[in-house]
């Protein structure tokens, strides 16, 4: 028994409760962290008063090679790593082993340079390279002295510009330089260098091809390296990334020039630096067959030869630079390297092939069409320079001007005297915000755009109280009275209407991010209804008052409003919006039908209710009241009854995709819009399907319905099936 005693486990005394202090009371939070292990999936994180993700991410990490800055480097200094030669000038004594090795490094600077736009530290990108952070050093190297001074200047142009659009992501690092030399002596004559080099080697090149006869003749002309045999490919290797390199440097300074007068030129280089990627690619299979010392054949390789390059060394400046992240960042591959220049140069070109029409609303559509390419930072930030400059539309049109356009406004009415009211002005930098925020990240954009409501909210009551000021001072006058009150009219309606597009962008951005679940659905898409309901009503209002005879002309007659007592002549852009309608509340009643026949299971969360998830979702719409009496009471007494038999008295996808049908013929001029009532039909033809299917299985347990977003980015179709 002694001796079954002895082998058995010590007992563990009770874990003494800690005293609660003066401010504190301490708890058990065992069963909430086992709750959290079992309800938060991949991704998710518990956000509370004095915990969230920042200060998670603010502490401090030693003896971690990924985030402690000096247990992972090789050299303490710049000058001890020169001295070990890490950075040799010239890079060896043979010639064709030195430029091989040049390529290397150019290659490699182009996937630091992709890395860097992607978001990551310069220093620990671009300026990896030491021959970048001394530059008198390749000063007798011309090549790479002419090369690298390209390069610094290139990222001090695009620096300036994303500096000056302020379109960097929060807490990102693109734009902090960190004392590194991005300007050395001479860099404003990069390209008279470069283009001398090329030169040399343009005639090294023709030197090479030239016959026999001619080849005498040519005999003063060094040639590029030692072996004749690989004297053509190495020419065309080097001339095609010098000619990258010119190129866009050109584009860049060319998208720079005020009022968009560089764009035409611009194009022509974006055509050349397509051309000599091509040129690039072709020049691979060369490299890699005659690559010096050992080429590994893998995705990783930052260069197009397989080898590892010459000069570069990751950790230095995370010591060298105090402010630097100590963190470890992998560089693109050569491959994604090249996508990502060819998807940079499709996106700017986008940019350039735009005709700066002088309307607000076609600037707001084109953003926010070129968003949906998914385009990078450097793309957006010369986007935005290019649609904000000195406080005007491209630079030229007056932002005031292009209100009253935009509101139906005639042209006398820029000429007011109501454009210097304070709040006029205020309203003017609310535009040119609201433009700058549509270039942002989609994350970044939400946030801001959701924010930015109450802003739009608070100067509708201060221009409707001001305009009645002006409205009083101008009744003297029956002429000024009459001028007054339509802009009045006019401004108020479309500041609504502006108000509740912004609110159905904000909305619709949690679907591209993904910040939705199936459970939330229901109340988003209830709520994208009521938005589209006030935003059609708005922009009906401001197109009736844009003009009366308008709507006696050969305008067809449309079916009315939902409501619709009212006969009203209905035009085209607002039935678009009202098949849009018709979706958005059929989805939420599906949703709600779902739940209330208990087809989907309920979340069941130890952390979030049902109405605090609406708040979560909608705090920002609630805070500024738009729309105005909506709340989650709202919300549950229209979904509370919704169940399949009451959806087949009003099929609300069958409206959908009769009036997208309906109203195509008005929209054949507008591929854009065209393509967005297709996808709208789609939808709405299958959901009715799922919604008839439904109907008729209602008590098969068999019948299983998820959702996907296989048509539509923000529309979920239905898909039935029996399990």
């Amino acid at each position: 028994m002694a001796e079954d005693r002895a082998s058995e486990p010590p007992s563990i005394p009770p874990r003494a409760s800690i005293p609660s202090g003066e401010n504190s009371v301490w708890a058990d939070v065992s069963p909430l962290l086992h709750a959290a292990c079992q309800d938060l999936q991949e991704g998710e994180l518990i956000h509370g008063d004095n915990f969230n993700l920042f200060a998670a991410m603010s502490a401090l990490e030693i003896m971690d090679p990924k985030m402690d800055s000096g247990i992972a480097c090789t050299y303490y200094s710049l000058d001890e790593a020169i001295e070990n030669g890490v950075a040799p000038v010239p890079i060896s004594a043979d010639k064709t082993t030195d430029v091989q090795c040049v390529i290397d490094i150019m290659d490699h600077l182009l996937a630091c340079e992709a890395t860097w736009h992607k978001g990551h530290s310069l220093a620990q990108t671009v300026y990896s390279c030491l021959y970048l952070l001394r530059p008198e050093r390749t000063s007798s190297h011309a090549l790479l002295h002419s090369y690298c001074k390209v390069i610094r200047a290139t990222c001090k142009a695009i620096l300036s510009a994303v500096s000056e659009s302020r379109t960097h992501e929060e807490e990102d690092l693109f734009t902090m330089a960190y004392g590194l030399p991005l300007s050395g002596d001479g860099d404003e004559k990069c390209l008279s260098l470069l283009n001398a080099v090329e030169e040399t080697i343009s005639r090294q090149l023709r030197s090479c091809k030239a016959s026999s006869s001619k080849r005498r003749v040519s005999e003063d002309i060094e040639p590029l390296q030692n072996n004749p045999d690989l004297e053509e490919g190495y020419c065309k290797a080097l001339l095609c990334r010098l000619r990258f390199r010119k190129h866009f440097y050109h584009l860049l300074m060319s998208m720079k020039r005020p009022q968009g007068r560089g764009l035409e030129l611009a194009r022509k280089h974006i055509a050349s630096c397509i051309s000599e990627i091509d040129y690039i690619k072709k020049c691979s299979d060369f490299l890699r067959v005659n690559a010096h010392g050992m080429s590994e054949q893998n995705l990783e390789n930052t260069t197009a030869s397989g080898c590892q390059p010459i000069g570069f060394d990751a950790s230095l400046n995370c010591r060298l630079s105090a402010p630097t992240p100590p963190r470890s960042i992998k560089i693109l591959c050569w491959e994604k390297a090249l996508e990502y220049f060819m998807k940079l140069l499709q996106d700017l070109d986008v940019i350039c092939s735009y005709t700066l029409a002088p309307s607000l609303e076609a600037a707001l559509l084109f953003v926010v069409k070129f968003q949906k390419t998914q385009p990078d930072l450097v793309a957006r930030a010369h986007l935005q320079l290019l649609l904000v400059q000195d406080g005007k539309l491209y630079g030229r049109d007056p932002i005031f001007s292009m209100i009253t356009k935009a509101a139906g406004l005639p042209e006398v009415a820029e000429m007011h005297d109501i454009q210097k009211n304070e709040f006029m002005v205020q309203l003017g930098q609310l535009v040119i915000n609201l433009l700058k925020i549509l270039c942002t990240n989609a994350a970044w954009q939400r946030r801001k755009l959701g924010k930015m409501l109450q802003d739009w909210r608070v100067t509708y009551v201060q221009l409707e109280m001001a305009f009645k000021g002006e409205f009083e001072e101008a009744s003297k006058t029956s002429n000024n009275k009459k001028i007054c009150f339509k802009i009045y009219q006019h401004i108020l309606a479309w500041v609504e209407e502006q108000t509740y597009w912004i609110a159905f962008r904000f909305l619709n951005l949690g679907f591209e991010l993904e910040l939705y679940s199936v459970h939330d659905y229901c109340m988003v898409y209830w709520y994208t209804y009521v938005v589209l309901i006030k935003l059609a009503e708005k922009k009906h209002l401001r197109m009736s008052m844009s003009s009366d005879s308008a709507k006696k002309k050969t305008k067809k007659k449309r079916d009315s409003f939902k409501d619709g007592e009212m006969d009203y002549q209905i035009s085209a852009a607002v039935l678009f919006l009202q098949s849009q309608i018709y979706l958005s509340e059929g989805l939420s009643m599906m949703f709600a039908a779902l739940r209330n026949e208990h087809r989907i299971v309920p979340l069941l969360s130890p952390f979030n209710t049902e109405h605090e998830i609406f708040v979560q979702q909608f705090e920002l719409l609630q805070k500024a009241c738009v729309p105005d009496h909506v709340s989650y009471a709202t919300f549950k007494e229209s979904t509370i009854h919704a169940n399949f038999s009451t959806l087949a008295i009003c099929d609300y996808f069958k409206e959908a995709q009769r009036i997208a049908k309906e109203v195509k013929s008005s929209f054949a001029n507008d591929p854009d819009t065209m393509a967005e009532l297709r996808k709208i039909e789609q939808v709405a033809e299958r959901n009715s399907i799922a919604l008839n299917v439904c109907r008729a299985g209602a008590l098969d347990p068999k019948l299983k319905i998820s959702f996907a977003f296989c048509h539509h980015p923000f529309y979920a179709t239905a898909i039935v099936k029996r399990s």
